[in-house]
């Protein structure tokens, strides 16, 4: 897994914390909620990298 995959996390990141702001604003309980989950994801799926990176050196 290389930098395309690290790039991509970042992405769902950024698209999850653009979520929870969206709903935290319009009081979307839902959608502030899947904006938290999406940056867990993209966050576990960063440390996995992290993990792979650490043995590849």
């Amino acid at each position: 897994m290389g930098l395309g995959d690290k790039i991509s996390n970042k992405a769902e990141e950024l698209k999850g914390k653009g979520k929870e702001a969206y709903g935290d604003a319009t009081d979307n309980e839902r959608l502030e909620a899947e904006g938290k989950a999406d940056q867990a994801k993209a966050n576990t799926k960063q440390a996995g990298e992290n993990v792979k990176d650490a043995f590849r050196d």
